[in-house]
């Protein structure tokens, strides 16, 4: 087993030092050079930085190089030529500093139980790290005092301690971010084609641009009254359903995912019962004046229950703070391991009051703090955002990306933007009067024409792909039905001429 850690004694001013073990650490190198097959079980634990003594860590770093990265064998004879010059180990003896902590071999029983200590005692020091900055910020007042932003700095630094074992950079190898884009692709066949990320149990959209990303922002933007809240809670409650049967399949490698559902418009209740109405076939008018019989409320029941373990997490918290949604969704993705985050809408968020009332500084922070979230969490972010009225004023009313509202850093931020476009919501304003015995010719056909048109677009929703950093941008068309205020992917017989 492992030596005790150990804290050495205090410095010349008193102050404890930092927690390590050398021992272990020699011992670990020692095993590993005896051993070369035990750095398949460490590696994916341990980096350079997680030893304290900078000369192990060289020397660990070294063996993964050696037997990782070039397939050789690392021993003392092989580590001498990167070592020679090394005045940190010629401070512990040399080059025959690699040959005694091989010597004893007991090292290699214990191997496993020395990487985790030192990763724990890297864990505390870095824990240590946080702590002491957190004091120092907190006493000095000769900047500004402002504690609401030095929480949610600590609790980032926190969540970094938590998730990476106090990782302070996000640095990566080509070697394994090419590895990463390797993993993406074999899911995506693994899946049977179009989904590298997680679904959004639309077929269609899947096919366009792989499902959903981590760390990627997703906006989905719409006039009011197209149905944007109703899409993104189909998306939502598609990918946690889809993770939830994974779970009870055993399927390990989920297209889905646990859901942070942040509704700033909506209360939790309201979004239950537009999810209960879909999954039951009860219209949500229905429900909420209680004109069901006792066969829909049993089927509503049964609903509720199949639905009771859905890893769907909804936050209500009206006036939320981007710092607050944040610090709320790191707390999710510890607690919840959460997956995905929704947020319904991104202009009811607040800044954090630094913009000078300046509306379109506010909105930039916003959009800037969600990237950011979705990239430390490494999560993909939906966030419903509303459309200026200037596509009411065109007579083409399809949303362009100059239609964000408030701010262009939102198209900037985005990773993708979605917009959705109803052409039957137009359509039913421009509706001729009802035909009668005095209706003069133009006045039918015009009617007639009407009518022929609006059967041919009712129920129809496009979701227009107006940006997309990772493929091409076009235009979805899904079934909308009105009663449930649900998306669907349309039967094939359905689908418009060239889709």
């Amino acid at each position: 087993m492992a030596e005790p850690a150990r804290l050495i004694s205090a410095n010349e001013d008193g102050i404890p030092a930092l927690p390590h073990n050398v021992e272990a650490e020699a011992a670990l190198l020692g095993a590993l050079l005896i051993d070369n097959r035990l750095v398949d079980d460490v590696q994916r634990m341990l980096r350079e930085d997680h030893f304290f003594d900078p000369v192990h860590g060289r020397i660990y770093q070294a063996i993964i190089k050696m037997v990782v990265d070039k397939n050789m064998v690392a021993n003392p004879v092989t580590l001498k030529p990167m070592f020679e010059s090394d005045e940190g180990l010629k401070e512990l003896g040399g080059v025959g500093y690699l040959v005694k902590i091989t010597e004893s071999g007991v090292a290699l029983i214990g191997a496993r139980d020395f990487a985790t200590q030192i990763y724990e005692l890297a864990l505390l020091r870095a824990l240590i790290g946080v702590g002491r900055e957190m004091v120092e910020r907190a006493v000095d007042t000769s900047d500004s005092v402002d504690p609401k932003s030095q929480i949610e700095e600590a609790e980032v630094e926190l969540y970094k301690v938590a998730e990476a074992g106090g990782e302070s950079g996000s640095t990566k190898t080509f070697a394994s971010a090419a590895a990463e884009a390797v993993t993406m692709a074999q899911r995506a066949l693994n899946s049977g084609g179009n989904v590298s990320g997680y679904t959004t149990g639309f077929s269609s959209l899947n096919h366009h641009f792989g499902g959903l990303h981590k760390s990627d922002l997703i906006i989905l933007a719409a006039r009011p009254g197209m149905g944007k809240t109703a899409l993104a809670t189909n998306i939502a409650f598609e990918t946690a359903l889809r993770y939830q049967r994974d779970q009870e399949d055993g399927i390990e490698e989920s297209l889905g995912a646990p859901v942070a559902f942040f509704s700033l418009e909506m209360s939790a209740d309201q979004l239950a019962t537009r999810i209960l109405s879909e999954r039951s076939r009860i219209s949500s008018e229905k429900l909420r004046k209680g004109q069901i019989s006792q066969e829909e409320f049993r089927n509503l029941a049964r609903a509720a229950a199949e639905l009771e373990s859905l890893p769907f997490f909804i936050d209500d918290t009206p006036g939320l703070t981007i710092a607050a949604l944040r610090t709320r969704a790191r707390r999710l993705k510890r607690q919840r391991g959460i997956s995905m985050i929704v947020v319904d809408y991104l202009q009811l968020l607040q800044g954090s009051g630094k913009a000078n009332d300046n509306r379109v500084n506010e909105i930039s922070e916003i959009s800037r703090g969600l990237k950011t979230l979705a990239k430390e969490l490494e999560v993909p972010v939906l966030a419903l955002s509303q459309l200026s009225r200037a596509v009411e004023q065109r007579e083409d009313k399809k949303p362009q990306l100059s239609d964000l509202r408030e701010s262009g850093s939102i198209e900037q931020d985005a990773d993708i933007v979605l917009f959705i476009y109803r052409e039957d919501y137009y359509h039913g304003f421009a509706e001729p009067p009802m035909i009668s015995e005095t209706s003069s010719p133009e006045d039918r056909e015009k009617r007639s024409a009407w009518e022929l048109k609006n059967a041919e677009i009712s129920g129809q929703a496009q979701v227009i792909i107006a940006k997309q950093r990772h493929g091409a941008t076009g235009t979805v068309t899904l079934r909308f039905d009105r009663e449930f205020t649900r998306f669907s992917d349309m039967a094939f017989e359905d689908r418009p001429q060239g889709y």
